[in-house]
C-alpha cells in the first residue's frame, strides 16, 4: 500500500488524478510561502530606504565629529556623506536584486 501512495502521477493516470496531484503541489507550496501584498512592498520599501539613510546619516555624523576634532582643508562631513551614501545605496542595491530572484525563481516554478 506503501507503494501506491508513493507513486507520482504519470501520463498512464486518469487526468483528474494529474489535476488533483498538481493542485495539492501548488497548495503546499502556497502554505510554504507568505503572501506578498501591499503591506509587503510598502515594508520592502521601508527597509531599501532605512537601508540608504542609515549610512547617510552616520557618516554625516562621524564627518561632523571629525570636522570638529582635526581642523582639515578637506570636509570629513562631505567625504563621509558622500561614502556612507555609497555604502547606503550599494546595500538597497543587494536588498533589491535579492528580492528580484526570488521573485524570478517563483516565476520559473509556477511555469513548470
Amino acid at each position: 500500500m506503501a507503494d501506491k501512495l508513493e507513486k507520482r502521477p504519470s501520463k498512464s493516470n486518469p487526468p483528474f488524478i494529474q489535476e488533483v496531484g498538481r493542485k495539492a503541489k501548488n497548495k503546499l507550496k502556497a502554505q510554504r510561502k507568505t503572501t506578498r501584498n501591499v503591506w509587503f512592498g510598502l515594508g520592502m520599501m521601508g527597509l531599501v530606504g532605512w537601508s540608504v539613510v542609515v549610512p547617510t546619516l552616520l557618516g554625516a555624523a562621524l564627518g561632523i565629529w571629525l570636522d570638529g576634532r582635526h581642523a582639515s582643508s578637506h570636509s570629513w562631513t562631505l567625504m563621509l556623506l558622500i561614502i556612507g551614501l555609497g555604502l547606503g545605496c550599494f546595500n538597497a542595491w543587494h536588498w533589491v536584486a535579492k528580492e528580484d530572484r526570488e521573485i524570478q525563481a517563483d516565476q520559473e516554478d509556477n511555469d513548470e
